[in-house]
């Protein structure tokens, strides 16, 4: 398999489910089931994951076996007197819940919804071994464009015939030396030990909605000369620091790889998990910034690698060191380079009317459960009109529920203060001289 396969695939075995991404589109009045077969037909047609199962080898290893043709299923679901919306989200959630055969079936699930014969509801749901985030938003745009173009060349097959040669061999090599010098160096623990509540789950899921960041982010970002994505990794080191008390933090941002030659508008699995350290206690926020960039481009630059081999290094560096390094602290920016680099909210959105100031962000607790979770902490940032929405997972063993929320809420409270000193710099004449 392909790097990006590989890691996907040990989150599958992780989770215990096979890491479904979609979910409910609403149809435009008029579609039929034809039109829906032929988009059906042009995925698997086109998009080489679409078609790929796995075959293990004798030692239970998996391989990538690609198809190049075969059939798949459209199904067809009668909402009757029911309601089409529930129809369709009950469909959604019967796929996400089946198990998958991946050696038998293909990574995909789609079906439609009727309703008085007419199509209602498009449900779609993909495995993260077949495509990640910034793939399924170049395929939507592909599908809706019918875009007709031979695909890129670096394809899954590709891609793991280029990895495992001499050159895919010496991006490895450097990587986990990267690795290697954090995992020496790093100090062993990233949370302080929250003793279990009883009767509460342990995995918990929260959301943050806060309006007035987004411009918040914007002026510091404006002031310092570098994007919104790094302004908020600081921003998440510096509270997670206040937080538990522990710096310098160690970080896990998610690298998309399609910076890299030949992968920009290949529709697959590329995203890897990067590692990096960030010392959150400078005086100077501006200076965290500068350090939040260092730190990424390091990241970024090494975070393509082969798993397997990542974690054969941590297994050996942990022997050695007579411990394991906690690294299970993630940071997603998912938003798309148009929204990290320039946003423009409308300021009624970010103040009452009193004029005391910016709103509070809204915070809530949306999923608990006892079953294992996907990490220890995994923050995501997702793209919503006129407000950072932030999304996270969290184990109660590592951060409380009071935690949880302190840390989010001090990534507001953070921006808030740099920004309100982005404008009293402005009004006093000083200014920040730009990198770029």
């Amino acid at each position: 398999m392909s790097w990006g396969q590989s890691e996907n695939w040990s989150t599958i075995q992780a989770i215990g489910n096979w890491f479904p991404l979609g979910g409910v589109k609403p149809l435009p009045a008029g579609t039929g089931i034809p039109d829906i077969a032929a988009e059906l037909r042009y995925l698997m047609g086109r998009y080489q994951p679409m078609r790929t199962r796995l075959r293990f080898d004798a030692d239970g290893l998996p391989r990538q076996v690609v198809s190049g043709s075969g059939e798949i299923a459209l199904e067809v679901v009668d909402a009757g007197d029911s309601d089409p919306d529930q129809v369709a989200e009950a469909l959604s959630e019967r796929y996400r819940s089946a198990e998958i055969d991946f050696t038998t079936e293909w990574p995909v699930r789609m079906g439609v919804v009727r309703h008085k014969g007419e199509l209602t509801h498009l449900v779609v749901l993909m495995s993260h071994l077949a495509v990640d985030g910034a793939g399924a938003l170049i395929m939507m745009s592909e599908v809706a464009a019918g875009v007709t173009t031979p695909v890129p060349e670096l394809q899954p097959l590709a891609q793991a015939a280029w990895q495992n040669s001499a050159s895919g061999r010496r991006q490895n090599d450097a990587a986990l030396r990267y690795h290697e010098g954090i995992l020496r160096d790093a100090a062993p623990r990233r949370y302080r030990e929250q003793p279990p509540v009883p009767g509460q789950a342990r995995y918990w899921q929260g959301e943050f909605d806060s309006p007035a960041m987004l411009p918040a982010v914007q002026a510091i970002a404006e002031r310092t000369g570098l994007g919104s994505s790094t302004v908020l990794l600081a921003l998440f080191a510096k509270s997670l620091s206040a937080v538990t008390g522990i710096h310098p933090v160690l970080l896990r941002p998610i690298v998309g790889n399609r910076f890299r030659p030949g992968l920009s508008g290949v529709v697959c699995t590329l995203a890897q998990a990067g590692l990096c350290v960030l010392d959150a206690s400078a005086e100077s926020f501006d200076e965290t910034v500068q350090q939040a960039q260092r730190s990424l481009m390091s990241a970024y630059k090494h975070g393509y690698y082969d798993p397997a081999s990542m974690e054969q290094l941590k297994q050996r560096v942990a022997r050695e060191r007579g411990t394991a390094v906690e690294t299970a602290c993630f940071f997603n920016d998912r938003r798309g380079a148009a929204m990290q680099t320039q946003v423009r909210p409308d300021p009624s959105t970010t103040a009452p009317e009193d004029g005391e100031g910016p709103r509070p962000g809204t915070f809530r607790w949306v999923l608990s459960q006892d079953s294992p979770s996907l990490e220890s902490l995994f923050l995501q940032v997702d793209d919503v009109p006129d407000a950072v929405h932030m999304t996270f997972v969290m184990d109660s063993h590592c951060l409380s529920l009071a935690d949880g929320e302190a840390l989010v809420r001090g990534m507001e409270t953070a921006a808030l203060a740099e920004a309100a000193d982005s404008t009293s710099r402005i009004g006093t004449g000083v200014g920040a001289v730009s990198d770029r």
